[in-house]
């Protein structure tokens, strides 16, 4: 992955995603190697991969919710403040700017929140430490279809501050319109690769993933093992 990209993954229930990030993360066990920037991290742990610059938004989106909104974003600075970093308030102000509604529910305890919030609240706690790599599992799920727009719209534009992201997606039409790159996962293994709009014309992954609507473009992807 290049500064700046969107890269998704999609798939069914239990292709593996989640498990996916979660072994990039260092959370789970995993054989092979996992490279960060041309670097080797799979001997690391979790901790020395979040100093290094990845930051995993869980599809749990868990928060403190005893906590105030404005704590629990801070909570997601601790790393930084603890390598000598004092960008704290203008981290904060950042992420005010790019969620104006958690600025206006700063002081509300987090449990308070409703879900489109919690998923905002989740995602800029996790722009506090100033990641370099975010994975995002299912940023969408469960949200109203207004709330998922501008969960997107703000994907979209985190690109332009140079982190790249992993994005996990059921919602494959939104996720393919934002990446520029996909792979498709099934049963733990990748079935289809290549560059977003080329596989959002792909008659297998629309027969699949996008209701059939017939290809724009006729475009072609690296179809893995036979599978679709």
């Amino acid at each position: 992955m290049q500064a700046g990209t969107i890269t998704t993954v999609i798939g069914p229930n239990g292709a593996g995603k989640t498990t996916l990030l979660g072994a990039i993360m260092g959370l789970l066990p995993s054989q092979g190697d996992v490279s960060y920037f041309g670097q080797s991290i799979a001997g690391l742990d979790v901790e020395s991969r979040v100093e290094m610059g990845l930051r995993l938004v869980p599809e749990k989106r868990e928060i403190f919710s005893t906590m105030r909104v404005e704590d629990n974003l801070i909570m997601g600075a601790y790393t930084r403040y603890k390598n000598g970093f004092r960008d704290m308030p203008h981290s904060l102000e950042n992420v005010y700017q790019t969620f104006p509604r958690l600025k206006e529910r700063r002081s509300q305890l987090a449990g308070t929140l409703s879900g489109g919030e919690r998923a905002m609240l989740v995602l800029g706690r996790a722009l506090m430490g100033h990641p370099k790599v975010l994975l995002l599992d299912e940023p969408s799920l469960g949200l109203a279809p207004l709330i998922v727009k501008d969960i997107f719209r703000i994907i979209t534009d985190l690109k332009n501050t140079g982190v790249s992201i992993l994005l996990v997606e059921q919602n494959a039409r939104a996720a393919l319109q934002v990446s520029h790159y996909a792979y498709v996962l099934e049963t733990g293994q990748v079935v289809l690769e290549g560059p977003s709009d080329q596989l959002a014309d792909n008659p297998a992954v629309m027969a699949t993933y996008l209701g059939g609507i017939q290809p724009k473009h006729g475009g072609q992807a690296n179809v893995k093992n036979g599978h679709l």
